[in-house]
């Protein structure tokens, strides 16, 4: 028998609630590799699994959410992984349509896995997350699409949360200047403590379009937010700049125009991590742990136990969980 965060719907009421319960190994879904999970974290899409409707997420109950984990193969019917290798699970759906990681257990497809790269542990593998996996993957592209460091700021959005946090600090050691956007004034030092060289209030960027062309401020944009803000956003790129879209916070609407497409050539970049490819995946792990400064990423860190993911979750709904939250499974 083994801990799990288990959600269970009331027929009744047709609401579901989260509570920590034991289940047998039989139980898992069938599947070819078994890991003894260590840690997860806390996403947004978990915060929409643990609510009382499933965020649209959860087609069937019981259910356990987390949409990553990292731990240790114990069991293996696949020849790409053994018993004791370290491994790490983001994305594919896991924690929404498959059980997920908020599980001292998981069984999960060999497909879905990506080896721990050296350089990591598990816990810090967490810490990453699928909003770290994201957040590298934004800057990859970029940088793909012509992104350089004496272009000017680049823009981070959304700045103290998960993504934007570990962009705010991946962007800082690869030596660009960043300019965070925040609409909680009371984590401007932790920012600056991430690197960012410029605080940007949320309320200067949060308008409606005016203009379709404004003054040519960013050479680069990490974008969690959407709607109005993104909108405006597109309109202060520099030529040939692009915009790495990540989230929608503030909306899916884009009330845009194609004018700075058109004039000043800019890039919109869709980033997604759920069903990206192994070899790009495996590719952002590993620069992640050369990239991503250790101690900055520690600075993130808001320790959790499986108990404490049902409060968790509504907060991060609310935008009140800051930097990154690691779950001990076991404690």
């Amino acid at each position: 028998m083994f801990n799990a965060l288990i959600v269970n719907k009331d027929e009744d009421s047709g609401l579901a609630t989260a509570a920590v319960e034991q289940i047998s190994l039989d139980r898992l879904p069938e599947a070819e590799v078994t890991v003894a999970v260590e840690y997860s974290t806390v996403n947004y899409k978990d915060g929409l699994c643990l609510s009382p409707k499933g965020g649209g997420l959860v087609r069937k109950y019981p259910h356990i959410p987390g949409i990553d984990f990292a731990g240790t193969v114990e069991a293996s019917d696949d020849a790409r992984y053994k018993p004791g290798d370290k491994v790490v699970l983001t994305g594919w759906r896991v924690g929404e349509a498959h059980w997920g990681g908020y599980s001292q257990k998981a069984r999960v497809k060999a497909d879905w896995l990506v080896p721990l790269p050296a350089g990591l542990d598990s816990r810090q593998a967490m810490a990453v997350g699928t909003a770290g996996l994201t957040a590298m993957l934004s800057v990859m592209a970029l940088e793909d699409h012509g992104m350089q460091k004496n272009h000017g700021p680049v823009l981070v959005t959304g700045a103290a949360g998960g993504v934007g946090s570990v962009a705010t600090a991946i962007l800082a050691n690869l030596g660009y200047e960043v300019a965070a956007v925040t609409g909680r004034p009371e984590t401007e030092d932790y920012l600056r403590s991430l690197g960012a060289t410029q605080i940007v209030a949320r309320e200067e960027l949060n308008e409606t379009v005016k203009r379709p062309l404004e003054s040519e401020n960013w050479a680069g944009c990490i974008d969690a937010v959407g709607g109005a803000m993104l909108a405006r956003v597109l309109g202060q790129m520099k030529y040939g700049a692009s915009v790495a879209a990540v989230g929608l916070a503030g909306g899916a609407d884009l009330p845009a125009t194609v004018i700075p497409f058109l004039l000043r050539g800019v890039n919109l970049l869709g980033i997604d991590s759920v069903m990206q490819p192994y070899d790009n995946r495996l590719r952002a792990w590993q620069r992640l742990a050369t990239d991503l400064p250790m101690e900055k990423l520690e600075a993130m860190v808001q320790p959790a136990v499986l108990s404490d993911l049902p409060k968790l979750g509504a907060e991060i709904l609310q935008g009140q969980v800051k930097g990154r939250v690691v779950v001990d499974v076991n404690a």
